[in-house]
């Protein structure tokens, strides 16, 4: 009895703690125009609390902006511990200063607007990681901040059957620019008219018209260093991406369905539709600069003064898988 005792009252093992480790991943398509960069990145993986116990996870890429590095982008969004509570792993790819001084991606480099280059690489990385931690391949999600969001879009617009869903923060449209020079115009004024509508119709060709890939664009509206126009262009690509035509022109978008954004009743989402399938969400965020809304002031480029993105991002992955 006493031993029958024990077995009930036992105490449970605490579970398994999360864990960060560091990686390197190359591609034979890797290397880039802009710098005599090597063709490979190194990554930060995070497996969550109990990894051990999860069956075929989901997995959520992130990739960091100009001036940071994947462990301050860890801690500042806090991405961990929404990885711990909800049970995905986490890849976080390195810029390398070698490539960029001020560790911002190359999105303007031609071969990575193309899908060689450092997307090449990146979306290398995530398939190592789907091959060697068996994460279940119809639930890899992508997320970017600035220059990482602008690849993030990149990656998704190149590479749409990898991924599930994207959210893209704060960054300009793919393939907007092509030299260093034309890159900060478009972040002042927003792209030329037509030409990242261009990249997404053929994106969507590529698929023969058969991409499904939503995408949630978040933006400060009282950002000065990426003009929040952008983020439109952005929601015209993946628009156009998921099959919505007959836009209209220039820096516009069609009629959208509007709705207040819990719990602030004051931030409005809008919502776009390709029949009953979400095609993107657009929430632009008042009083908001150029940072990473919610996250921890501790580390650059985040505000905790306003929503917490890493929580809506989290919880927009949630609601998607690859069909």
């Amino acid at each position: 009895m006493r031993a029958a005792a024990r077995r009930v009252f036992r105490r449970r093992p605490p579970a398994a703690p999360g864990r960060f480790s560091l990686n390197r991943k190359s591609s034979l398509h890797g290397f880039i125009g802009l710098a005599p960069a090597p063709p490979w990145r190194e990554y930060l993986l995070y497996l969550p609390r109990n990894f051990e116990a999860l069956r075929r996870p989901p997995l959520v890429v992130c990739i960091h902006g100009c001036r940071q590095e994947p462990e301050d982008f860890a801690a500042g969004t806090r991405i961990a511990r929404f990885a711990d509570e909800r049970g995905f792993a986490v890849l976080l790819p390195r810029q390398t200063r070698l490539a960029n001084s001020e560790r911002c991606w190359n999105w303007f480099d031609r071969r990575t607007a193309g899908g060689a280059g450092e997307a090449a690489i990146v979306a290398a990385q995530v398939r190592e990681v789907i091959e060697k931690f068996g994460v279940h391949e119809r639930r890899v999600y992508l997320a970017g901040l600035s220059s990482g969001g602008t690849l993030a879009a990149t990656l998704a617009l190149r590479t749409p059957e990898l991924f599930a869903a994207v959210a893209i923060h704060s960054a300009v449209p793919a393939g907007s620019a092509f030299d260093a020079a034309d890159a900060a115009r478009v972040m002042g004024e927003g792209p030329r008219a037509g030409a990242t509508d261009a990249i997404a119709a053929e994106a969507r060709a590529r698929s023969a018209a058969k991409a499904r890939l939503p995408a949630l664009v978040l933006h400060g509206a009282a950002d000065r260093t990426v003009a929040p126009v952008n983020a439109v262009f952005l929601v015209r690509q993946f628009l156009l991406l998921n099959g919505i035509g007959d836009l209209p022109p220039g820096a516009a978008l069609p009629p959208a369905h509007m709705r207040p954004f819990q719990p602030r009743s004051d931030y409005l989402m809008s919502e776009y539709y390709a029949g009953r399938r979400l095609a993107a969400r657009y929430l632009s965020i008042p009083g908001l600069g150029h940072a990473w809304s919610g996250g921890d002031p501790a580390y650059a480029f985040f505000d905790d003064r306003h929503l917490d993105a890493t929580q809506i991002v989290c919880d927009f992955f949630a609601s998607h898988s690859r069909t």
